[in-house]
């Protein structure tokens, strides 16, 4: 019997429009009193991510910054910041990419740098605020004074194509992961939704073919492997597809999570 669902967010359990059916609520509810943990798994922080879920997060369980941070019930039960000399030499790389912004993403604020982050050529601001509800604007972003979970880079050219290939010598010391269109994520080594959702099972008690699990890009790769239960979106990366055990009928604008997880939990939905 499945005990744990986890999705993904953008592209997977929200719509192109950013938003989630309002069908989803009544199906959350109806799971958690059959004992069934609802998770999501995404890149976006976890204040983000308790902001959206806030009238449910006390029972929901929360794999934020692509797996650096996991809470259950409001309580850590994982983290991994990164060191502040691997930051550094990171920015430095970033420096030299045209089109392109880094995020330190941090335990109290998102961190951007001025300069950059209010450059006329491209709306950074907008894309950014759709992901980070606490944001603090440095002159240098060597000043920061907090733990980092990841390198977040927003890279308007594209992320597979652009700053990907500035990092992808360094995947042997750095997690690098494309986790969307305009965005590349840059963690540990050992950080990934993978590890994080192994962690989860671990501490919950709950084993490989007990969780289903929803994702539609590179930075879900790793934690399609922990379910037996995995589904690639309809609209997912084509390699992601590759390494799942199942593919949704339906994409992310047609309810492809919920209407899967109706379909296996009938009886009691």
């Amino acid at each position: 019997m499945i005990k744990l669902i986890i999705t993904d967010m953008d592209g997977t359990l929200l719509n192109d429009r950013n938003e989630i059916s309002e069908e989803f609520w009544t199906i959350q509810k109806k799971l958690t009193e059959n004992g069934i943990i609802f998770a999501v798994a995404s890149g976006r922080p976890y204040c983000n991510l308790a902001e959206r879920f806030r009238d449910i997060k006390d029972n929901m369980l929360f794999i934020s910054e692509n797996g650096a941070c996991v809470m259950y019930k409001e309580k850590e039960i994982f983290s991994n910041t990164m060191k502040k000399e691997d930051i550094l030499s990171l920015l430095e790389i970033c420096k030299n990419i045209n089109g392109a912004l880094p995020v330190l993403c941090g335990k109290t604020s998102a961190f951007v740098e001025k300069s950059v982050f209010l450059n006329d050529k491209y709306d950074f601001k907008s894309e950014i605020t759709k992901y980070y509800n606490k944001i603090e604007i440095l002159d240098d972003l060597s000043e920061i004074n907090d733990e980092i979970f990841k390198i977040a880079i927003c890279d308007f050219i594209g992320a597979e194509k652009n700053s990907y290939t500035y990092f992808k010598d360094l995947e042997e010391k750095f997690q690098v992961v494309v986790s969307g269109n305009v965005w590349l994520d840059l963690g540990k080594l050992d950080t990934s939704k993978g590890t994080a959702v192994e962690m989860a099972q671990k501490n919950l008690g709950i084993k490989y073919d007990e969780t289903m699990i929803f994702g539609d890009f590179l930075n879900d790769y790793s934690m399609m492997k922990s379910g037996k239960y995995s589904y690639a979106m309809k609209n997912a990366h084509p390699k992601l597809k590759e390494i799942s055990n199942f593919i949704t009928e339906k994409d992310n604008n047609n309810n492809g999570v919920l209407e899967t997880v109706k379909e296996y939990f009938k009886d009691i939905l």
